[in-house]
């Protein structure tokens, strides 16, 4: 989305409040949102520039709550909006398709309740008045995967693991849910039981995904905020769905009615409903299940071959932050509740799903920071056909978040590792990925005076004043901007210093993200397509070409379908950003964060490709920088405010008046003065000098020593790939990096041919391969019949020898007698 300029000027020619409504479609936002033209402005920017139509709020609309799950269910409220006058009928129509009924309230404020969908993202909505003739207000919706919910958002599953062994050996009696009685206000309540399924032949145009309504547990219960009930079998017809969850709305609803308000339960494995061939035999009925999946498995395409390689250590995995993130089911930062990977402290997860089937990797890591594999543990990590977070455009099987994943990855390992001993079946399916092939992604950064530090190792300062190309790649069109202004000194003038205050980002036809400073003290706010988003709900998004996480108020991680990552944060009183690329973008880069190519020598690189040396003065680096200014016709940045305005887009983009403070100028006192506080950094001390402030000095210090730590992090590490134990032995060792020595034993019965152990070498090979444990007698057993026979021969000798000298002086005593 390429932003051209004359919008911008025909929207800022009008510097005061936009014309009140008149006659004529241009003076009104009915019908409008989003755009710029006409007399008065329906963007977003408008608010902040003064320049918004009377009725914007009318039309574009603003709701609380602004998310919920993708279950459906749950009221939100059009802030701003008020209908006293009569209505035939409130319609909210979500996606330009699904349609649920809406009300006014004794306020007269409009409602509408979110729909069952089977996506997750920022879902476009409009809402008509008049019982469907016409939809003139239009808002946006965030539809949430049910596990990135608040809790207090569904009803509970007392003892959830309980449910889902109902019916195993020794697991009976009653069961209970809970839920939070003010979200539903009606006296009595019904409990339904839905069921999920995907029909149609897999991976083809008819392959569907459903929910469907299958029975009503219970109806017209008070509403109280907890049911417990003993679990029947379900009927025949009902018993095909193995997975499902649970829906508490108003007992007026009829059975099964769609998009009403509601609270859903967790989806689980419907233990409790299975029939009595289930309760009376578990194991046999669930070894039956695994393998009807093992067979329809097999006759699957091979998903496999195009995931990502997992990470080889903890530490990898947790600083490639492009490419995977936290698995929210084993989080170290969670206390490591690893119920599916006991023996695990963190997996992580790959951030999108693969290109052809939607399929996800998982990596799973000990506490000494190594993989827990498949081959070696049931608690190793396993790889999941359908990515658990789902995949755009979402919808259609196996890109159903969550849901799809379930039926093709979890349910099945209830059949053969939790409910049956068929586990090897399973992992066979879904082995570990090592990580021979891992490939860490390069790192640049760029922090304080600012401070940049490229892919290929180069540090710089360029302390410009304006908008600039951090990065831009052809290979996908990934385009990274950095907005920097000058600092201010302690007395409040301006610093000869300048800082990053903004970063825009956009890869091809993505969403445009932008995280910029704001508010006193500074945080950090996040605009999505120039429209500030909000993150006191949710701090997960999933957006067109990228996913967004705010795990704090002063840090943002965008992920982009590339695999390119980025992180904002905030550094003392200017932004720091850290960008992460995947090997595939080696040749593809330029910019300030330099040229990819593992060569230093050119990463001051100009627009018409001519290189400076890299012993280029501060003064030609500074020439260098301001070759990068970002052209008007590209820039991401949003301008919702007079000095935004003023500062930027009516300014040159790179200020040829600003000329800031050269490390080359600053004298030998003023260097002696700050050293120390600075621990001879050179550009703590530039920045302390530059803005008088030993503090800010520290913040790029600590900023560098981040960037230093998360790429000792992300170092290759030599694998030399999984190393099987004998047939009829064992090993001990299962690290399989550099160095790592595996040693191995047979069984009693079996001898060992071959080495004892094996060590990886730095080629990536092992030192031996595998030994052999044959039958036979081993050498501890034939080394005690030898030393046994042995002991045996010489006590019988010693024996011999003792008995014949006694003959012998029997006899000299015989022979002495008279």
């Amino acid at each position: 989305m390429k932003l051209a300029l004359l919008p911008w000027i025909l929207m800022l020619l009008v510097t005061t409040p936009g014309p009140k409504s008149t006659a004529g479609a241009q003076s009104s936002c009915s019908l409008r949102c989003g755009e710029q033209d006409g007399l008065c402005s329906c963007h977003p920017t408008c608010s902040g520039l003064g320049t918004c139509c009377e009725d914007f709020l009318d039309y574009c609309l603003e709701i609380s709550p602004t998310s919920g799950s993708m279950m459906g269910g749950k009221d939100f409220m059009v802030q701003h909006l008020e209908w006293p006058g009569s209505t035939d009928g409130v319609i909210c129509r979500f996606k330009d398709s699904i349609e649920t009924l809406g009300y006014i309230d004794n306020l007269t404020r409009v409602h509408c309740i979110s729909p069952l969908l089977y996506e997750s993202g920022h879902i476009p909505f409009t809402i008509s008045l008049d019982n469907g003739r016409s939809f003139p207000r239009a808002g946006t919706w965030l539809a949430a995967h049910p596990y990135k919910v608040s809790e207090s958002e569904k009803s509970q599953l007392v003892n959830e693991t309980r449910w889902q062994y109902y019916g195993t050996s020794n697991t009976t009696g009653n069961l209970s849910l809970t839920w939070n009685t003010s979200v539903l206000p009606t006296p009595t309540v019904t409990i339904e039981l839905w069921g999920y399924e995907e029909t149609g032949k897999p991976y083809s145009e008819d392959w569907t995904a459903k929910w469907s309504y299958l029975y009503t547990l219970t109806g017209n219960t008070p509403n109280s905020g907890v049911f417990t009930f003993t679990p029947k079998p379900a009927s025949p017809e009902h018993q095909k769905w193995k997975v499902g969850a649970l829906r508490i709305s108003s007992s007026k609803n009829y059975p099964g009615q769609q998009d009403v308000l509601a609270l859903w339960t967790n989806d689980h494995a419907l233990a409790w409903h299975l029939g009595d061939d289930f309760r009376a035999d578990s194991v046999a009925w669930a070894r039956e299940q695994c393998l009807a999946w093992e067979a329809l498995e097999d006759q699957l395409p091979n998903f496999l071959t195009e995931l990502p390689d997992c990470p080889c250590t903890l530490a990898q995995a947790r600083a490639d932050s492009g490419r995977f993130f936290t698995d929210y089911g084993c989080d170290i930062e969670q206390g490591s509740v690893c119920t599916y990977h006991p023996g695990a402290v963190h997996c992580v997860r790959s951030v999108q799903a693969s290109p052809r089937y939607g399929s996800g990797q998982q990596c799973c890591y000990t506490a000494a920071g190594t993989q827990l594999l498949t081959s070696d543990s049931t608690s190793g990590s396993t790889p999941d056909r359908g990515h658990d977070w789902g995949a755009p455009p979402y919808r259609t099987p196996p890109r159903v978040p969550g849901m799809s994943h379930w039926l093709y990855d979890v349910i099945s390992f209830y059949y053969c590792c939790l409910w049956a001993p068929e586990c090897p079946r399973y992992m066979k399916r879904r082995p570990s990925s090592d990580c021979r092939t891992y490939r860490p992604p390069r790192l640049a950064s760029a922090f304080g005076d600012p401070h940049f530090v490229t892919f290929d190792g180069t540090s710089f300062s360029f302390s410009g004043s304006g908008e600039y190309v951090l990065l831009e790649a052809r290979l996908t069109d990934l385009r990274v901007q950095g907005q920097a202004e000058p600092g201010r000194m302690p007395n409040g003038t301006q610093a000869r210093g300048t800082g990053l205050t903004s970063v825009a980002v956009q890869e091809g036809n993505s969403d445009v993200v932008e995280v910029r400073l704001a508010g006193n003290p500074q945080a950090l706010e996040v605009l999505l397509n120039q429209k500030a988003l909000s993150f006191t709900e949710q701090n997960w998004m999933d957006l067109k070409g990228m996913f967004l996480s705010v795990a704090s108020e002063d840090k943002v991680s965008i992920m982009l379908s590339s695999g390119a990552g980025l992180e904002v944060s905030v550094q003392g009183p200017f932004l720091s950003v850290t960008v992460l690329l995947p090997e595939k973008f080696l040749t593809h880069t330029r910019g300030l964060l330099g040229t990819l190519n593992d060569n230093p020598k050119d990463d001051f690189t100009l627009r018409d490709e001519q290189v400076l040396p890299p012993d280029a003065s501060d003064q030609q680096v500074f020439q260098f920088g301001a070759n990068w200014a970002v052209p008007n016709t590209s820039s991401l940045f949003t301008y919702d405010s007079s000095f935004l305005v003023s500062k930027f887009l009516n300014q040159p983009k790179h200020d040829p008046n600003f000329i800031p403070l050269f490390f080359n100028e600053l004298t030998l006192s003023q260097v002696e003065e700050v050293s120390g506080l600075c621990q001879n950094d050179r550009f703590c001390i530039l920045d302390a000098i530059s803005t008088g402030s030993v503090s800010v000095g520290n913040a790029t210090r600590t900023a560098l020593r981040l960037h230093q730590e998360r790429l000792g992090s992300l170092q290759p590490v030599v694998s030399c790939g999984w190393l099987p134990p004998p047939s009829n032995g064992h090993k001990e060792g299962l690290k399989y990096l550099v160095n790592s020595t595996v040693r191995f034993s047979c069984h009693s019965g079996y001898s060992l041919v071959g080495s004892e152990t094996s060590k990886c070498r730095a080629d990536g090979t092992w030192s031996t391969p595998t030994p052999e444990c044959q039958p036979g007698r081993s050498y501890t057993v034939l080394l005690s019949i030898i030393f046994g026979g042995l002991a045996i021969v010489a006590l019988i000798s010693i024996i011999y020898v003792l008995l014949h000298r006694r003959r012998k002086n029997n006899m000299a005593m015989w022979s002495s007698q008279p």
